[in-house]
């Protein structure tokens, strides 16, 4: 009987629990999971919005400026831009404005949740609800090299930056063992067939608040991304919002989902499809991933599970409701 070994390192960054794993590790794992915890700590560093002094902070303060940016920011904008051109401009880094006037220009574990004050967000909240969707400009960012403009407006890369760090974390660990998991609070790398040899098994939470999962997959060599309002939500005078923004509005997008869970190779694409289909909402999800052959599952407000085509080979278990 064979067994396996394991490196295993927990931290906290991007106000997320942070975990790597790496079974049967080569020789210099070790090494590539410091340089996969360094790739990590960079992103956070140079991509928060929430740090005044970090590099997308001090380029959103000249948004119409052109700025020499570390390298990581001047990928993230280019990925950023990839991902709004592909998804037709429902992912969109521009609604950080919207977040920053709901009261989320902090971290949200600071957010109170209470009135944030009147501004003019508040009343757009409502007038907007009432009207048709008006999408906005297309967002046009340029990057050359390491020189960046954003085009006029300041951007907020929550919506990409986990996934971006768990790619570059990959990357470190490509050659690090026999099978390696990254997990970022929820955006994921699962690489190799796991500890038990049949694939990594990855717990889907029910994000309405019930104490079991609503499914278990079986994956390897995948990216795994997830967008909830389990947990990100507050109200602005008295008005229901989260952090899935939809840019045709400037409203709490989404309508009768409460998660969306995404499959794909790259975990930066896997965390901008899965809110993407989350803005489609409950009435369009279903053919949003049909269409465009995602693995994709989704659980409505109403606790009604979704799944696609795509997903269904990768579903050990799902909860009987």
């Amino acid at each position: 009987m064979t067994v396996s070994t394991e490196i295993a390192v927990t931290f906290t960054s991007m106000a997320s629990d942070i975990e790597i794993r790496v079974v049967d590790p080569a020789p210099d794992a070790q090494e590539a999971v410091g340089r996969a915890v360094a790739a990590i700590g960079a992103i956070a560093t140079h991509l928060t919005r929430f740090d005044p002094e970090s590099a997308l902070s001090k380029v959103n303060r000249a948004p119409g400026g052109w700025h020499e940016v570390p390298p990581v920011l001047a990928e993230a904008i280019s990925a950023a831009h990839g991902a709004h051109r592909i998804t037709q401009g429902l992912f969109d880094p521009r609604v950080g404005g919207t977040l920053a006037a709901w009261g989320y220009d902090k971290t949200y574990e600071r957010i109170e949740s209470a009135s944030t004050g009147t501004t003019p967000w508040d009343i757009e909240i409502h007038r907007t609800r009432r009207g048709a969707p008006t999408p906005q400009a297309t967002w046009e960012p340029q990057v050359l090299g390491n020189l960046v403009n954003l085009g006029g407006t300041p951007i907020d890369l929550g919506g990409i930056g986990k996934g971006l760090a768990v790619r570059h974390a990959a990357a470190e660990l490509a050659d690090a063992g026999g099978s390696v998991l990254v997990d970022a609070g929820g955006d994921e790398w699962l690489a190799g067939p796991g500890p038990d040899g049949d694939g990594w098994k990855v717990g889907v939470e029910d994000p309405l608040g019930r104490d079991e999962h609503v499914l278990v997959l079986a994956v390897i060599d995948l990216g795994v991304a997830t967008s909830s309002i389990a947990r990100q939500r507050w109200t602005v005078r008295g008005v229901p919002v989260h952090h899935l923004v939809d840019p045709r509005t400037n409203t709490p997008g989404g309508a009768g989902l409460a998660a969306v869970t995404v499959l794909h190779p790259d975990p930066a694409w896997a965390e901008v499809w899965s809110k993407t289909l989350y803005l489609t909402g409950a009435a369009d999800i279903a053919a949003s991933a049909a269409s465009l052959d995602l693995a994709a599952a989704w659980v409505t407000v109403d606790g009604e599970i979704g799944l696609s085509d795509a997903i269904r080979p990768f579903v050990l278990w799902q909860v009987s409701r």
